[in-house]
């Protein structure tokens, strides 16, 4: 057997397979990228926090740049109204787990992907042990609880955090790098329950979050491989609806507890706790004051007609009968913008924060219907209002989106 001849070199191993010369060309043809660039993305790991409307751009864009492994984690499954702006999914994926459902999407885009997926919720307990996996989060999340765990995890492990938040046709976004601040320097308190609505509860413009995650992407993209400037130590703030984006800058906070010079917070806490969200048992009853016992409900008057024992909930076009009746009371709960747009005739307005100084005008000898934009926090409150003793509330399933698909009467303007 003949050896190969003193001194031969050994043939060295492509960088790149022939396909993935052809996949990825036009990434290649950048000089800031070329073959040495795209391997390192390949080589590299992003964990996207939510499968939603940002986690969807966010991974299919990731997925083709050729990011090498992309952790997914989301508890939720796929359900219709998130294919306005969800794309990774489909409408013969409804009711299955998000993370199977974009894991599919992935691998259908590009074999070169490793997904990674948690169909689960992130929390204080697992957020460490996931996160410390890869080199930069991009963080879709929906909720304040979350929003501040990432980002404490994040800063913990000394993790890029690629943030964003989305709401109607208004969006933010920024950058947290290690020592360089973080989002608790922006936000040091979370917002009261109830002050911000949900997406499920305002709208949003599924186009306007599409370009919000994919900007998510591209940030993470430059991380990875160390090009131009990021959003780091900057806010950006787009509004859609005119067109109009405004970039500030920010500092990192030497007080901040988590990031600052002295930390106070070293490991993860409750962060229901800290938003002030409650455990399903108590839900809002913190915002009502659950110590406080009204007085016993008397029976329904006759004109009322109760709803079957048990129901909490009541349909829009039965609802509509008491309107103008002075025995049942509309209690709107939405911010006073929202109320002002479009409210039920004789609503009176509440605001879900306002509810724990608030409570004692709703008279628990009355039946009392109440409103939000979709059924989300007035059910809420319901539920609390509930527990606090009052048996005549009652939620208005579907709120004013439903109301006002069924063409009910609406007026606009504040409060009188």
């Amino acid at each position: 057997m003949t050896g190969a001849p003193a001194g031969a070199a050994t043939a060295a191993r492509p960088l790149l397979t022939d396909e993935q010369m052809e996949r990825y060309s036009r990434h290649i043809l950048l000089r800031e990228v070329g073959v040495q660039g795209q391997r390192r993305l390949l080589d590299s790991r992003v964990l996207v926090v939510g499968a939603g409307g940002l986690g969807s751009p966010a991974l299919l864009y990731l997925a083709a740049a050729g990011v090498g492994t992309i952790g997914v984690v989301d508890g939720d499954r796929v359900e219709l109204n998130n294919l306005q702006r969800q794309v990774i999914h489909t409408t013969d994926r409804v009711g299955s787990p998000k993370v199977e459902s974009a894991a599919r999407t992935i691998a259908a885009l590009n074999p070169d992907v490793q997904v990674r997926t948690y169909p689960t919720v992130l929390s204080s307990q697992n957020a460490l042990d996931i996160i410390r996996e890869y080199d930069v989060v991009v963080n879709g999340s929906d909720n304040f609880p979350t929003r501040y765990l990432v980002n404490d995890a994040c800063v913990l492990l000394k993790r890029p955090l690629v943030d964003a938040s989305v709401l109607m046709w208004e969006a933010q976004m920024a950058v947290f790098m290690p020592g360089k601040g973080c989002y608790r320097c922006l936000y040091p308190t979370p917002p009261p329950p109830g002050a911000v609505p949900s997406c499920g509860d305002a709208g949003v413009m599924g186009a306007m979050v599409g370009h919000v995650g994919t900007l998510q992407a591209l940030e993470a993209i430059k991380i990875l491989l160390g090009l131009g400037e990021t959003m780091d130590s900057r806010l950006l703030l787009f509004d859609a609806l005119y067109g109009d984006y405004r970039v500030l800058r920010r500092q990192r906070n030497p007080e901040c507890p988590v990031c600052g010079d002295h930390p106070t917070i070293t490991e993860l806490v409750d962060y229901e706790q800290f938003c002030g969200v409650p455990a399903p048992r108590s839900n809002v009853e913190a915002a009502v004051g659950a110590a406080a016992t009204p007085p016993a409900p008397a029976a329904p008057r006759a004109a009322w007609e109760r709803p079957p024992a048990g129901e909490w909930e009541i349909e829009p076009e039965e609802a509509a009968r008491y309107l103008g009746s002075p025995e049942v009371q509309w209690i709107d709960v939405r911010q006073p913008y929202e109320y002002e747009l479009q409210h039920i005739p004789g609503a009176r307005l509440i605001p879900l924060p306002d509810l724990n100084d608030r409570w004692r005008e709703i008279d628990p000898d009355r039946p009392a219907i109440l409103v939000c934009a979709v059924g989300e926090r007035s059910g809420l409150a319901t539920r609390a209002l509930r527990r606090a003793g009052y048996q005549q509330v009652y939620n208005l399933r579907g709120g004013m989106a439903a109301w006002v698909n069924l063409q009910l009467k609406t007026e606009s303007g504040g409060p009188s």
